[in-house]
């Protein structure tokens, strides 16, 4: 069996993170080590359980160092977010070297510019819940693809509406949507709306219309705070839904992630 050199490796490691970069926008280091550094599964059954991923101790000593390389040749960007946790995007010469291979990348200057603190906090959760499903073997569209059209439900969406992270597996989609317990009110009616909608579509004995190339529902799964939850299931069984299908296609997890301003590295 041939060994790799060792540079050959490293550089294969900067490509994944890049690559990484590409389809995410931004992530930290604990994200790159996880998603880079752990072997993915594959052929998933049942459904995703949303447990955030856990790096080891080589695969962040791993990003620590190759994300530091990166630095050095100037293809990647690193900010602190709001909570001062720091993040990475591509920089112009890591989008170049993405497009020697093929890959249609460009920098991510424009995301590291000021957001706000729930932005972030929002975007975080969804890439945490999306680089989870990757290494658990689903086919996943990350946030940062699904706001560029780049899934299955293109610009338009699903019944009009765009998830925060989509997983497919075993025939199955699961639509993930990541919601604090406040709302504005125009929004949330959109919400009980769409739902309406899609669980029409997930209980027809026919099979779905609003999905194509075979597809049934999984779930619409809610990563959420136990007062959202509480309301929406109030609201939904006020409008005529019964608790069998409020159990059946919506899952609610409320306890992996918070949603308050913590500092991570």
């Amino acid at each position: 069996m041939t060994t790799k050199d060792g540079r050959a490796v490293a550089r294969e490691n900067e490509v994944h993170v890049l690559r990484a970069l590409h389809r995410f926008g931004w992530l930290r280091t604990r994200d790159l080590a996880a998603l880079v550094w752990q072997r993915w599964a594959r052929n998933p059954s049942g459904e995703p359980s949303l447990k955030p991923p856990v790096p080891t101790a080589a695969g962040l000593r791993m990003a620590q160092r190759t994300l530091r390389r990166l630095r050095e040749k100037r293809q990647v960007l690193n900010s602190r977010a709001p909570d001062g946790s720091l993040i990475y995007a591509l920089a112009e010469a890591g989008a170049r070297v993405l497009l020697q291979i093929g890959v249609s990348a460009v920098t991510g200057k424009d995301l590291m510019r000021t957001f706000s603190t729930a932005h972030f906090r929002h975007r975080s959760i969804a890439n945490e819940v999306a680089v989870g499903a990757i290494i658990a073997g689903f086919r996943v569209a990350t946030e940062r693809e699904i706001a560029q059209g780049l899934w299955l439900g293109g610009e338009d969406g699903i019944a009009g509406k765009k998830p925060d992270v989509l997983m497919r597996g075993d025939g199955r989609l699961w639509w993930v949507e990541v919601e604090r317990s406040r709302k504005n009110a125009k929004d949330y009616a959109r919400l009980l709306h769409w739902l309406g909608a899609v669980g029409r579509d997930a209980f027809r004995q026919s099979g779905p219309e609003l999905l194509s190339d075979g597809m049934l529902w999984g779930k619409v799964l809610f990563v959420c705070t136990p007062a959202f939850r509480e309301r929406l299931c109030r609201d939904l069984a006020a409008v005529g839904w019964k608790e069998v299908h409020i159990d059946t296609f919506l899952s609610f997890e409320t306890s992996l992630y918070r949603f308050e301003d913590i500092s991570f590295c």
